[in-house]
């Protein structure tokens, strides 16, 4: 993290959160083309990666994700719904925001069916669109550590709990597919960070040879397959 204090745009405005975020169900899980919400988080986190996630007109290219379920004893959800992860419960296709250590907003995908509790960790991306905006918030030039981490990423796209809840299909979300025409995309694969439990599950996935990963994967990934 940089020395000094970064600075901030005002906010913009932003809908309400809904108190129970079951109450307005999303039309639809998919948001994004070729991705379906409603499928198991681990499917979901490997197609993210490619995508590109804007919020509020900033952001870049997913290139590392991670999965959590219910059934998972990192994930927040493994011991039910609280007021905490309340949006990890709701609809799927919808952000779930958290803030880690009292310090970092992070934010999530909500997956799988309303109640379930599974959501994907966005880790990092490759910043392409509002550099500027996102090096003030940040306090940093270098693009390459600007959103390499999920408390990063939460904090250069501006992720706070107004978030919480919303559905991704709508401002101030946007997600947009690879066009057909770029080459495929490699996805590696393996266990997950920055957690105490469940450090075996290869839940972890990152774009093969990204230089905006929050940690490069092991020289012999587990895994390396097709981003779709």
């Amino acid at each position: 993290m940089a020395s000094r204090s970064p600075s901030h745009h005002a906010a913009s405005p932003l809908p309400d959160v809904p108190s129970d975020p079951t109450a307005f169900p999303s039309p639809t899980a998919v948001v994004v083309e070729g991705i379906d919400f409603a499928a198991p988080s681990h499917e979901v986190a490997r197609r993210l990666v490619g995508v590109t996630l804007l919020v509020d007109g900033v952001g870049g290219r997913i290139v590392e994700t991670e999965a959590y379920d219910r059934d998972d004893p990192a994930s927040h959800s493994f011991n039910g719904p609280t007021p905490r992860n309340a949006a990890m419960f709701g609809p799927p296709g919808r952000a779930y925001v958290y803030r880690s250590y009292g310090i970092h907003w992070c934010l999530n995908f909500v997956c799988r069916e309303t109640g379930h509790g599974a959501g994907v960790l966005i880790r990092a991306i490759e910043p392409t669109v509002g550099l500027e905006r996102m090096r003030e918030r940040r306090g940093l030039q270098e693009a390459r550590l600007l959103c390499a981490g999920p408390g990063r990423v939460g904090q250069a796209l501006g992720v706070d709990r107004r978030l919480d809840g919303l559905p991704l299909d709508a401002p101030p979300f946007v997600l947009i597919a690879m066009p057909d025409d770029q080459p495929e995309v490699l996805v590696d694969v393996g266990p997950r960070i920055g957690i105490s439990k469940a450090v075996d599950v290869p839940w972890r996935f990152g774009e093969r040879g990204s230089r905006f990963l929050s940690r490069a994967f092991a020289r012999r990934p587990w895994i390396t397959t097709p981003a779709v």
